[in-house]
């Protein structure tokens, strides 16, 4: 393995962070649609938002110190640093949720388009969820916003991932636009894996059912040459009979 020591923190730490992302969403989710919270109980969601957020930070110094190349693995986790750094992007850190989609694929059973459904719908799912959360939360209190419910941010959201856009919804803030971006390159790569991942069951399929066909044409030349060599042993056996019955009936009297 490229960096395994990476790997064996990752193991370590994979379910902790999976549930301070669970708790980071849920919160995340009750500050955004609970309108009615006060300002100490907002400050206290904050500051708990914040502190797992910085948990999110420690993890990823402590994979940049692990790194054998640290300036590859920073080039290569781009996002999770923008994350980090960008306070606007800060509510995004949900999105390390997705490691529960990894951890229940573990569990699957070795069948490849059950672990596309789930990659799917759960993707699909989780993403479209967070962003609607983020634009709602950055263009209801804004002048002139069309998106100031949570129904018009899922409807947003879906006609974003999808890359249908109706324009009937759409941010005004820098940070629905964020958001909007975020969402508009998560969907074309969507999609993409959505393609890619048919293709590649239907080419599995396809070479499953090739080579079930040549084990088929193979069993079946072995029986017909099992059988063969039992016509010739049979064969071979009444030849035996008939050379021992020919050496065993008299000769002729000569003419």
């Amino acid at each position: 393995m490229d960096e395994p020591r990476i790997a064996a923190w990752d193991r370590r730490v994979d379910w902790p962070l999976t549930g301070l992302a669970a708790v980071f969403l849920a919160v995340y989710t009750w500050q955004v649609l609970q309108r009615s919270l006060t300002p100490g109980m907002h400050e206290a969601l904050d500051a708990v938002l914040t502190a797992i957020w910085l948990l999110m930070g420690v993890d990823y110094l402590v994979r940049i110190a692990l790194a054998h190349r640290r300036l590859r693995f920073v080039g290569t986790h781009v996002l999770d640093l923008l994350i980090l750094v960008l306070p606007v992007l800060r509510p995004l850190r949900a999105l390390r949720v997705v490691t529960i989609i990894g951890v229940l694929n573990r569990q699957l059973r070795d069948d490849f388009r059950g672990r596309v459904a789930v990659y799917v719908a759960g993707t699909v799912t989780l993403v479209g969820f967070v962003a609607a959360l983020a634009v709602l939360d950055a263009e209801r209190d804004a002048p002139g916003a069309s998106i100031t419910t949570f129904g018009e941010a899922v409807w947003w959201t879906i006609t974003t991932i999808s890359t249908v856009g109706y324009g009937d919804r759409y941010p005004v803030t820098f940070e629905g636009r964020v958001v909007a971006a975020t969402l508009m390159v998560a969907g074309i790569a969507l999609l993409g894996v959505v393609t890619a991942s048919i293709a590649s069951w239907f080419l599995t399929n396809i070479r499953a059912t090739a080579a079930e066909a040549a084990q088929r044409t193979e069993d079946e030349l072995e029986d017909t040459a099992r059988r063969l060599d039992e016509v010739l042993v049979e064969l071979r056996a009444v030849n035996a009979r008939l050379a021992s019955l020919e050496r065993g009936r008299p000769s002729p009297p000569p003419a």
